[in-house]
């Protein structure tokens, strides 16, 4: 769903586990009346048991909270862990759980992917990270580069209003009001939040990254995790370079899922043809979903640019009109390309040329068609459950 442009906002960039964690549990725990948090996953470690204690803390003040998580991200997550929280007074809920096969998770597509948190309807944060171990890259080998933003003015109420809408829809709350307060400006950015969804707005994000690429004028930057972009999107980017716009692909160099890199790299030959610049982030695995054009438009969001972000799962993005943060991503990124990437060549990217061929014109048509087949497949209704602790097993004892 896109809601209306809204001016008056301010967002700040936060990057990493290591400033948005500590910035989410500062507002949860000064949190008064509600807090609302919808995620992939959350972990029983460092991180997930910081945000457990803010959210008792809340609950003892007897502030209202709703988690909502996936069936598939969160689907391994204790027992124990989920009853010291409902017995606490906090409401936790689960989407589209569903029982596995062979032990095998089985909902594998159509996911709740948005990681949305909101505080007493005053601030919220958007972004692609989830609550573990896994987004603290400066402590962690294997942690992820991942951004988010903190947000407060009138765009609140919207990103408010998605999370109170998927609760609703689901009829997993009662009385949750509609509006909790009226903010003020805030600043001088002007947003815009795209939510998508599989009935009434399966494009919207996809929509709002096009126009943007449509209308850029000189600089187009994206970091993206798990590239593979629709066929609107992959011609709009050659669209853009041979009118001479510079464009900037920032991908996963050492990826957490290697299918990741693999389906990216049999577009490389065909990008660089087009005169895009592609740099492989070589530090960390790259798990980042933000993207800048010309001098003052941004997204940062859960949507990446595959398509199961495009077509199945659900997503929230936050497009962002302001000057100030356009040129604190960029400086981030351009310093991200000289400290920490590997410049993808033409040469390096012809080598075994002769298996990417096929795999790219299987990939090609795959993109042309992929978000028409999607819809053709049987959507199950997805639902909300709340969230229990898995009964224990008895012990047998014998003798």
């Amino acid at each position: 769903m896109n809601f209306p442009w809204k001016e008056g906002n301010h967002a700040e960039l936060l990057i990493n586990g290591s400033e948005y964690f500590p910035a989410v549990f500062d507002s949860i725990r000064a949190a008064r009346r509600e807090i609302l948090i919808e995620t992939f996953i959350i972990f029983d470690d460092e991180v997930g048991r910081g945000l457990k204690q803010a959210l008792l803390e809340a609950a003892a003040r007897q502030v209202r909270i709703e988690v909502t998580v996936d069936g598939y991200g969160t689907a391994d997550l204790n027992s124990d862990y989920i009853e010291e929280l409902t017995a606490a007074g906090v409401h936790m809920h689960v989407y589209d759980p569903r029982p596995r096969l062979l032990g095998v998770r089985t909902n594998l597509f159509r996911r709740l992917h948005r990681k949305i948190v909101v505080v007493d309807g005053e601030v919220a944060y958007i972004s692609g990270i989830n609550f573990g171990w896994d987004h603290l890259p400066e402590k962690y080998r294997m942690g992820k580069q991942d951004y988010g933003v903190r947000v407060r003015g009138p765009a609140v109420d919207d990103i408010r209003e998605a999370a109170r809408a998927l609760l609703l829809e689901h009829q997993a709350v009662e009385g949750l009001p509609r509006t909790l307060v009226r903010n003020a400006p805030a600043g001088e950015a002007k947003m815009l939040l795209a939510t998508r969804d599989n009935e009434r707005h399966r494009t919207d994000i996809e929509d709002q990254y096009l126009r943007a690429i449509r209308a850029a004028k000189s600089r187009l930057m994206i970091a993206n995790a798990y590239f593979f972009p629709s066929y609107h999107l992959w011609v709009e980017l050659r669209h853009a370079a041979r009118r001479g716009v510079e464009v900037t692909l920032i991908l996963q160099g050492r990826p957490d899922m290697p299918w990741a890199r693999v389906l990216s790299s049999s577009l490389y030959s065909y990008l660089l043809k087009e005169g895009i610049r592609i740099y492989e982030y070589q530090e960390h695995p790259l798990h980042a979903k933000i993207a800048i054009v010309d001098d003052d438009w941004a997204t940062v969001g859960s949507s990446n640019l595959d398509p199961l972000s495009l077509s199945l799962n659900l997503e929230a993005n936050l497009f962002i009109r302001d000057a100030a943060l356009n040129r604190q991503i960029r400086e981030h990124l351009e310093r991200m390309i000289a400290d920490s990437c590997r410049a993808v060549t033409l040469e390096s990217a012809e080598k075994g040329r002769w298996w990417r061929i096929p795999l790219m014109f299987v990939s090609f048509h795959f993109l042309r068609h992929f978000p028409l087949s999607a819809g053709w497949q049987p959507a199950h209704t997805a639902r909300l459950e709340p969230l229990t602790p898995k009964p224990k097993r008895k012990r047998r004892l014998l003798f």
